[in-house]
């Protein structure tokens, strides 16, 4: 059976940070690479990434159902990218180099597989971070951290049960893929991966609908408690921003700046290699 991605207490230099100097590195790292289409900028971002996953002593097998599930999600969505809008990259770098034409009025070009390179590159260099965050993360720390900064303490308490429904959701993915296999749909590595791939994206649905039927039991009994009707509360898990914080926080919004700034020096965040050809 696969690992839950969960919270697992390590000795190590990310372990030791505060939940909100995660929050905050994760929060600038998403927004950044949202922003940027810059594949130079993309590309050191990713190795960042996987350098600070390495260094957070997250185990790979514990990560891989999952990262195989974003991979799905991501091939899907380039494709109906390709398939609703096949010369969005000519558009964006105001040229066209034609490859082949595939069939009607779908032509394969570089523009278009440049762009659509960018967009598999931003969705990359987020993944590593939110493993990260999720697996070196004490949900309640983490919810006393985000209270420190003047955050209803209803909020907080909402993201720290999220990050503890994580394993559940992935529970309910194993079982279901269980199930489907039970029934002869092949999952495994024995079948070809567009089979694997189509077989996986109908885990989705289910999935979702289990979820839902969870949070609604659970806003239910949080209700029933009182859940909130206190302005404020302790917290038993809490830990003060230390040194080695603020300077993962500076270097966080140094980072961010600078690959902000690259991206935007010309004026415009999609950069070519004009030099290609």
């Amino acid at each position: 059976m696969a690992k839950i991605i969960s919270y697992v207490e390590k000795d190590c230099f990310i372990h030791r940070l505060s939940g909100l100097t995660k929050l905050i590195f994760f929060l600038l790292w998403t927004i950044t690479s949202m922003l940027t289409y810059d594949t130079r900028v993309l590309a050191a971002m990713l190795v960042i990434s996987i350098i600070c996953f390495k260094l957070s002593k997250t185990d790979w097998k514990q990560v891989r159902s999952i990262f195989i599930f974003i991979l799905v999600f991501l091939i899907l969505n380039v494709l109906a990218i390709f398939l609703f809008s096949p010369y969005e990259g000519c558009k964006i770098y105001g040229s066209r180099t034609e490859l082949f034409h595939i069939a009607g009025n779908y032509t394969l070009t570089f523009e278009q597989l440049f762009y659509e390179l960018n967009i598999i590159l931003k969705y990359l260099t987020i993944v590593p971070s939110v493993f990260m965050f999720i697996t070196s993360t004490n949900p309640s720390e983490f919810a006393a951290s985000l209270n420190r900064i003047k955050l209803p303490y209803t909020i907080c308490y909402s993201v720290a049960i999220s990050l503890r429904y994580v394993p559940d959701v992935q529970s309910d993915f194993n079982k279901i893929k269980n199930a489907q296999e039970a029934r002869g749909i092949e999952m495994s590595s024995k079948a070809n991966i567009f089979s694997r791939l189509f077989n996986m994206s109908a885990i989705l649905f289910p999935l979702i609908f289990s979820s839902m039927e969870k949070i609604d039991s659970v806003s239910n009994a949080m209700e029933l408690r009182g859940f909130g009707k206190e302005k404020k509360r302790s917290w038993y898990s809490a830990k003060e921003l230390k040194s080695s914080d603020w300077i993962i926080i500076i270097l966080t919004i140094l980072l961010s700046g600078l690959a902000l700034f690259v991206t935007y020096f010309d004026g415009s965040r999609f950069w070519y290699p004009s030099t290609f050809w």
